[in-house]
């Protein structure tokens, strides 16, 4: 697949990335050549191939679904900066 200028100029205006016209040309050749190799990828057989997350096998650790850091509200409040009757004090952010 061939970009042209104005494509090139329309993917780069939704990325908000800023390209001057000199290198327009430029990086439509390099995005051309990208979208060519993704396209052989979809020329691969994967009949019968299960999806992975991972090259090797393995499965990763499981823990009991339990609270273990409950009940420690005086700890929690004894780093805040300023507190006030068990809540966290913050400055006023809307006028």
């Amino acid at each position: 697949m061939s970009l042209d200028k104005a494509t090139v100029r329309n993917i780069a205006n939704l990325a908000r990335i800023e390209v001057r016209d000199e290198e327009l040309d430029h990086l439509a050749g390099e995005l051309s050549n990208i979208i060519t190799f993704v396209e052989q990828l979809s020329e691969v057989n994967t009949d019968g191939v299960e999806p992975m997350t991972s090259v090797a096998a393995m499965t990763l650790p499981m823990r009991k679904d339990v609270v273990t850091d409950g009940g420690r509200h005086d700890a929690v409040m004894a780093n805040a900066p300023e507190a006030e009757d068990g809540f966290f004090t913050v400055p006023k952010v809307v006028e």
